[in-house]
């Protein structure tokens, strides 16, 4: 059996499971949200546990075990407590500003960056150079902030740039044949 697949899925306190034959819905004081059931996968609830069990061993079946329990567990715990990524900007004048439905991001271009938010999502400003994006579905979250990192990656030379909190980069030396500074 899959390691991850046969381990039972502990529902947080107000978390209602409505199983179908297809897919499993979740519903929680945050929201509501879905997680598809591939063909083959069965799910039952024991008490305030979630299991789910292949028909057969065969190889498809379980590839997507561990992966229809993992897409569970992250709905359950979404629209129980959500999911959020902090991202910071590090670079002199480099600041994000944050509007009613977008966040303006001054990276260092002529004008700035404008994302627009999408309505799955929270973002909030701590400071103006830390970001904080908050949802229920953790696919979107981490999308959204990946999105956002996009806007201007880490430079390997200066380590200016948006990043994840506590993300370590590798500062890179300068070519050896480079006089001045």
């Amino acid at each position: 059996m899959s390691r991850v697949g046969k381990r039972p899925i502990v529902l947080p306190e107000g978390v209602k499971v409505n199983i179908l034959p297809d897919k499993i819905e979740f519903e929680g004081k945050k929201g509501k949200l879905e997680s598809p059931l591939s063909r083959g996968i069965q799910a039952r609830t024991e008490g305030r546990a979630l299991i789910l069990t292949r028909a057969d061993d065969s190889k498809e079946q379980k590839t997507v075990h561990g992966l229809c329990r993992s897409l569970a567990f992250n709905a359950a715990v979404g629209v129980s407590s959500g999911f959020s990524k902090q991202l910071e900007i590090v670079g002199v004048g480099y600041r994000a500003k944050l509007d009613k439905d977008k966040l303006e991001l001054s990276l260092g271009y002529s004008k700035p960056v404008v994302f627009p938010i999408p309505k799955d999502i929270e973002i909030v400003l701590e400071k103006p150079t830390l970001i904080t994006v908050k949802g229920i579905d953790k696919q979107r979250v981490g999308q959204v902030a990946d999105e956002i990192k996009r806007f201007r990656k880490p430079d390997p030379y200066k380590l200016k740039g948006i990043r994840y909190l506590g993300e370590r980069l590798i500062k890179k030396e300068r070519k050896a044949g480079v006089t001045g500074a």
